[in-house]
């Protein structure tokens, strides 16, 4: 029977990482199933690299995809692909990963047609490069690219204006766009090996203390969108993994970007109880 590799988006675990190291989190997170993970948001220094490996050996972790910049532009690793080609495909060999991913639009392309779309060229002619050395690139969706242009998506638009660059597209940002998950995700098939695994939620209006102030209660009012643990949001995660599986992706990334207090390894338990609870307790191991 057919079936993906569920893992995690280590952005979730990145105050976790900072307080106990790569090799000891990845240890955690070995001990709660989890056997596949995505790096992002994580330095790629010698000694995070060595704990990586390490860590993939020691506990039997896949490192499904690396992340990096495709050329300098606030990049948080210092990092990119325009810069450091050579390095970022090392550390992909070193750790057994066949995948990149870029994590958002630059930030000085959001807002621009044009811009984007001279991104979009640049970031084909990568993944034509990365390629010849064995390694996919993939772009990740945000909300931003569901602005419409002469009545389309700007992603769709991205999509339509390359050939080798893939998509991971995140559940969570598709339906803040404004869609449903499900057949979005349909309409990517074959140019989806990841995506990304991410409840939607709005949390608890609270109102400031004091009198009465329109704009305060405006930003309350409209600012408690939350990202959620899969099952205690609104969106058809079961449905999403079936249709990314259908599609062709191999990897369903659980991320959460805000846990709101709670522990990450908390989170990450809470989402794993719900998706062995829906059937896919045989999609956490190789």
């Amino acid at each position: 029977m057919k079936k993906g590799m569920i893992g995690i988006q280590m952005s979730t675990i990145k105050s976790t990482i900072a307080e106990r190291g790569v090799y000891d989190t990845l240890a955690a997170c070995a001990d709660l199933g989890y056997h596949c993970v995505e790096v992002s948001q994580l330095p790629m220094t010698a000694e995070n690299v060595d704990g990586l490996r390490r860590a993939s050996e020691n506990f039997d972790i896949q490192i499904a995809a690396n992340s990096a910049a495709l050329e300098p532009a606030k990049a948080p690793s210092g990092e990119t692909l325009a810069t450091d080609f050579d390095k970022i495909v090392s550390d992909c060999k070193t750790l057994n990963c066949s995948m990149l991913r870029i994590g958002m639009l630059p930030f000085h392309c959001m807002g621009s047609f044009d811009k984007t779309l001279d991104f979009a060229k640049r970031a084909d002619e990568m993944a034509e490069k990365l390629a010849e050395q064995g390694i996919d690139l993939y772009y990740h969706n945000h909300h931003i690219e569901f602005v419409k242009y002469d009545g389309q998506y700007l992603l769709d638009i991205i999509k339509d204006n390359t050939k080798r660059l893939g998509f991971e597209l995140d559940t969570h940002w598709i339906h803040r766009g404004g869609e449903d998950p499900v057949p979005f995700i349909k309409k990517y098939a074959g140019r989806i090996r990841l995506l990304h695994l991410k409840d939607y939620r709005i949390g608890e209006l609270k109102l400031p203390d004091g009198p009465f102030d329109p704009k305060t209660f405006f930003a309350a009012f409209t600012g408690i969108v939350e990202f959620a643990e899969l099952g205690r949001g609104s969106l058809k995660i079961k449905d999403c993994i079936e249709a990314g599986l259908e599609g062709g992706s191999e990897y369903f990334l659980i991320e959460q970007d805000d846990t709101y207090g709670l522990d990450p390894l908390e989170s990450l338990k809470i989402s794993r109880d719900y998706l062995y609870e829906i059937g896919y307790k045989d999609w956490f191991q190789r």
